[in-house]
């Protein structure tokens, strides 16, 4: 593996923010819930792109990638949740919103050129 393999740090320093946001939520805006499940899904996204790249074989590497964007997904909605119900403004979810759809993008094109490969 690289030491700069971008979907690798950019999903961890993706995670590092989902942890600082869910300090944030939980101790000075008392919001629990919604939190919990952003920090779960938005630190998934990483463990499971680094499973990936470790995976036993390509279809392993599929299936983790594929996992890891179904939870770049999820985070994708939590973050929407806690923008549209006031927990965090526009401006609050700008930055991780648009890091979150960058990661999207990335696994989705990780995804695509795999089934290419497996497909070919």
């Amino acid at each position: 593996m690289k030491p700069n393999n971008i979907i690798v740090v950019k999903s961890k320093n993706f995670a590092i923010n989902c942890i600082k946001l869910y300090q944030f939520l939980n101790n000075k805006k008392s919001e629990y819930v919604i939190s919990k499940q952003l920090l779960r899904s938005g630190t998934s996204i990483g463990a499971n792109v680094k499973e990936a790249i470790r995976g036993q074989s390509t279809a392993d590497f599929k299936a983790k990638m594929n996992i890891a964007l179904k939870e770049a997904s999820e985070t994708e909605y939590w973050i929407e949740i806690l923008n549209e119900s006031n927990y965090l403004t526009k401006s609050e979810t700008a930055n991780l919103l648009n890091d979150c759809r960058e990661l999207i993008k990335i696994l989705t094109s990780i995804v695509k050129t795999t089934n290419e490969r497996i497909n070919s």
